[in-house]
């Protein structure tokens, strides 16, 4: 405890004091200890922040120190994607649990006013007129009360810490569900946009094997191919019209999806197709670790710790005694000209102490439970963090080895197509069997859709490894040369 807080006791009055000085006394007195507080010193906890990732930045991978859009959170902005840079302008506006997590901040923000108001006076005034008698009087009554019960060892205090930090939980609560939010509106959209892709590859591919039926249909009227071949033909085009309908199927539910993140009825909503923009961010060579202080769920469960701290002192409290200073004035006539004089006003001061000498334990009981739930809240902080940095490592290990796997897939798929086209031109000319046209024809749509696959978990791997790191990569206390 800190010593000032007794410093003020010595200089109470003694009894030879009047009473009204000692009671004046006792307010001053009192003021002065309002700034004790009984909660331990707030530390954060430590967290095992690398160096570095495990996942080694790939070369020609660049730094961000272009990209302004991330100091402003519009993360989404390195996309190149206009249509999405237009959805997310809506969804601060429409999406609803955005909206619930705006009324929770300013539900805690009124507790935090209520919190503080604790710490104040109450004024209080009465007034009253009665008539009574034969013949009738009246007479007429006055009060005005005051009353304050000081903080003398920093419960209320370290109750508004508490709910200040509470508050700030809030607040990166509503960061997280804001970043929770965009991230699922730009999974969603990437996934339309993949689908569009991959329909318009089927409508290509489908427009071949309709090429490729017509071809067999006339050579098998010509006696040249047998009907096998032909109703071979016939189930590799209808199996991919069959296809193409599902891919519509998707693009639907990804549609309804974003409508309703963007709060708006599925059947109101609708989304042109356009091109797909698979562009994906690059990556700095060096990610701080200290990014993932400013998640929202790592900030949320950093301030939780210091609620909790402040709570012990709530809790530690209760051992000490209460002060409750009060003060009145009022008077009573029967006429409003004599209530107002002089002599017909009562005034009092007082103070009260208070304080409980036997509970069975249960001051030291909810010490306890404060300080298990700070210990709590503290191994909440560290796992969260590891958990962070996980997902981090995750995606940077994701990104790294997609990069490969497109290069590899993509050059397989050129190479798919092109030994299509040959045994088509093989069969054409009566040297191969239609079996190696359905085959390579197989081979060639699996190359390219995995392809289309593989792009789009790039670039979700990026907005996963974006949301990872709280919103980005760029830290905003980087420029200004001080810690988060």
């Amino acid at each position: 405890m800190n010593d000032s807080c007794f410093h003020s006791l010595r200089r109470l009055p003694d009894k030879r004091h009047s009473p009204v000085l000692s009671s004046v006394a006792a307010w001053v007195a009192a003021a002065l200890l309002t700034a004790c507080s009984l909660a331990p010193p707030e530390r954060a906890p430590e967290l095992p922040l690398a160096g570095g990732w495990k996942g080694a930045a790939a070369d020609g991978w660049v730094s961000t120190a272009a990209h302004q859009s991330w100091r402003e959170g519009r993360w989404w902005t390195l996309f190149g994607d206009p249509d999405l840079d237009a959805l997310m302008a809506r969804l601060d506006i429409d999406n609803a649990s955005l909206a619930q997590a705006v009324a929770q901040v300013a539900q805690a923000e009124a507790l935090l006013r209520q919190a503080e108001a604790q710490r104040a006076p109450v004024l209080g005034a009465q007034a009253g007129v009665q008539r009574s008698g034969r013949p009738a009087r009246g007479s007429a009554d006055l009060g005005l009360t005051a009353s304050w019960a000081p903080d003398l060892w920093g419960r209320l205090g370290d109750a508004v810490r508490a709910q200040g930090a509470q508050l700030q939980v809030s607040q990166a609560d509503l960061a997280g569900a804001r970043l929770a939010a965009q991230g699922s509106l730009a999974q969603a959209y990437f996934a339309l946009r993949a689908a569009d892709a991959e329909q318009a590859l089927l409508d290509d591919i489908i427009t071949g094997y309709e090429r490729a039926a017509t071809i067999t249909g006339n050579r098998y009227r010509a006696g040249i191919a047998a009907h096998t071949d032909l109703l071979q033909a016939q189930s590799t085009l209808d199996n991919a019209r069959a296809t193409r309908a599902g891919l519509q199927r998707n693009r639907a539910s990804y549609e309804h999806a974003i409508a309703v993140l963007l709060g708006q009825p599925p059947a109101r909503f609708t989304l042109a197709p356009a091109p797909w923009i698979d562009q994906v961010p690059t990556v700095p060579p060096e990610l701080p670790a200290s990014l993932l202080l400013r998640r929202p769920d790592v900030a949320a469960a950093e301030r939780a710790v210091a609620a909790a701290n402040a709570r012990i002192g709530v809790a530690r409290a209760a051992w000490f005694p209460s002060l409750n200073l009060s003060a009145s004035l009022g008077g009573g006539a029967s006429g409003l000209s004599q209530l107002v004089s002089a002599p017909t006003l009562a005034w009092s001061l007082g103070a009260a102490l208070a304080q409980t000498l036997f509970d069975a334990g249960a001051r030291d009981a909810a010490i306890d439970q404060a300080r298990a739930a700070h210990l709590a809240a503290s191994a909440a902080y560290r796992q969260r963090a590891l958990a962070a940095m996980g997902q981090v490592e995750d995606q940077l290990s994701a990104l790294a080895t997609l990069a490969t796997q497109i290069g590899h897939v993509s050059a397989a798929a050129a190479a798919a197509a092109a030994a299509e086209q040959r045994i088509m031109n093989s069969y054409q000319a009566g040297l191969s069997a239609y079996t190696n046209v359905v085959s390579a024809q197989a081979s060639t749509l699996g190359a390219r859709r995995a392809l289309l696959q593989l792009q789009l978990q790039r670039q979700q791997a990026a907005l996963a490894l974006i949301e990872a790191l709280g919103g980005g990569w760029q830290a905003p206390w980087a420029a200004a040369g001080g810690a988060p």
